[in-house]
């Protein structure tokens, strides 16, 4: 007999059966308004907060102390602040693609799990920001990126992909804010309509914009989220290409290679569906939205993860394939060097997770069993950030001066802050699910039966 879950990966629904406007609309709005918030939520929260507490205080110690609390060295002067940058660059590009392409190609699949991964974006970009400005050790000069009107004359350096950096990540934080906020207007009217108390509906009520939901509020609505869809669909290839770039046009071996911009692009979709999966799997097990977040949808997202998974994989055959055909002894030896050096096992790990365990999912009952795909995304977390590690340390630990090689061996400092991002981030995710609805209501709205009877009688 076939596994109910196997069989529900394909021809399962996208909304569980028996649900109308008012029990989905209900289901999720509950979950924001109910004065009671479950004991768990507490737990997690208090965890979050102390990573927050951590990171606050390692960057006040940064401030203090200057850089030279961290393991960076020359060459090494990029370590841990530009890996936990990228790393976290590329996690929000699954929120985007998810929110943006998927809506321009109307795959309703989407629908259950735009809202938090809109959200992980955010967020994900707020953790990336923090370490261009503290990673130059003054921080209070991060404005200078600025092509401010000063009477020195001075414009920064547009040769720098520092300032690329600025332009690209600037422009990606607006669109996504943007594009997450209209998302949340007609459902910022429900929660409005529905609060019990007056500081929820005056606060809710604020940012509907009056949202009354008439003909003349749905058109200009769809308009402007298609609008703003078509700008974020770009962002997606742009902004990690541009990220590519801070390696891709300097001449150190292992960065000087044109197949970055598509090799970090894939790379950062892979990531995001990966911490997509880390978010949803226990969430949709905390608050019972199993017959939102249905196995078709976990199912999709595994297939999403292992092709990117393969593009990966595939770049990093190419890097091997390169530094073989061209004959280039600096890229054999910075081959060799990851390869059987000191960080040998690192880049070795690194395969393991990123390119040998994922190739479960080409097996259904491992995408049908959802501790084993948790256990996979994590897995592939794990491996996304020592990509970074290994792409960042061992081509600057060893350059073309064998005079200057120098090992880099992270502090305790280092460890503080990444970790603390990753407090700063859950600490948002957990606010965010309890005062905003993580899954959109009135998108779900259009999945009912309910609503193909009055498309149909239109």
């Amino acid at each position: 007999m076939a596994d109910p879950a196997v069989k529900d990966l394909h021809g399962g629904p996208i909304i569980g059966p028996g649900h109308s406007f008012e029990t989905v609309t209900e289901k999720i709005s509950s979950v924001v308004l109910t004065p009671h918030t479950p004991v768990g939520w507490f737990f997690g929260f208090a965890l979050a907060f102390g990573g927050l507490m951590m990171f606050l205080v390692a960057v006040t110690w940064l401030f203090v102390e200057g850089t030279k609390i961290w393991g960076v060295n020359q060459p090494v002067g990029w370590a841990f602040a530009i890996i936990n940058f990228v790393w976290w660059i590329g996690i929000g590009h699954a929120g985007t693609l998810i929110s943006a392409i998927l809506l321009l190609f109307r795959q309703e699949w989407r629908t259950s799990i735009n809202r938090f991964a809109e959200a992980m974006t955010i967020f994900a970009v707020a953790c990336a920001g923090v370490f261009p400005i503290i990673h130059t050790g003054r921080p209070w000069l991060a404005y200078w990126l600025f092509p401010y009107p000063n009477t020195m004359a001075m414009w920064p350096n547009f040769r720098s992909p520092l300032v690329w950096d600025l332009f690209a990540i600037s422009t990606y934080a607006t669109v996504s804010v943007l594009f997450w906020y209209v998302g949340l207007i007609p459902d910022f009217a429900t929660l409005r309509d529905r609060a019990t108390n007056k500081v929820g509906r005056y606060i809710y009520g604020f940012f509907s914009l009056g949202w009354r939901g008439s003909a003349r509020h749905w058109f200009r609505y769809e308009t402007a989220y298609l609008l703003l869809a078509g700008l974020s669909t770009p962002l997606v290839l742009s902004v990690h290409t541009i990220v590519s770039f801070d390696f891709a046009s300097g001449v150190i071996p292992g960065w000087h290679a044109t197949i970055f911009p598509p090799y970090f692009v894939a790379g950062a979709i892979y990531a995001g569906f990966a911490m997509v999966l880390t978010i949803a799997i226990p969430l949709r097990k905390f608050y019972g939205l199993e017959d939102f977040v249905t196995m078709r949808h976990i199912d999709y997202m595994a297939r999403v993860m292992l092709w990117t998974g393969l593009v990966v994989f595939y770049g990093y055959v190419m890097e091997v394939f390169f530094a073989w055909y061209s004959a280039n002894q600096y890229e054999e030896a910075m081959m060799y060097y990851r390869w059987f050096g000191p960080y040998a096992w690192i880049y070795w790990l690194l395969i393991f997770c990123n390119g040998c365990v994922p190739q479960l999912l080409w097996f259904k009952q491992v995408r049908a069993n959802i501790p084993a795909l948790f256990g996979i995304a994590m897995v592939v977390n794990v491996g996304m950030w020592l990509e970074r590690f290994v792409i960042v340390v061992t081509s600057l630990s060893r350059d073309f001066l064998p005079s200057s090689w120098h090992m880099f061996y992270p502090t305790k400092w280092d460890f503080m802050t990444y970790f603390g991002t990753i407090g700063l981030f859950c600490t948002l995710l957990f606010l965010f699910i309890r005062v905003l609805p993580m899954i959109s209501i009135f998108e779900m709205r259009t999945l009912v039966p309910e609503a193909e009877v009055k498309k149909e009688a239109a």
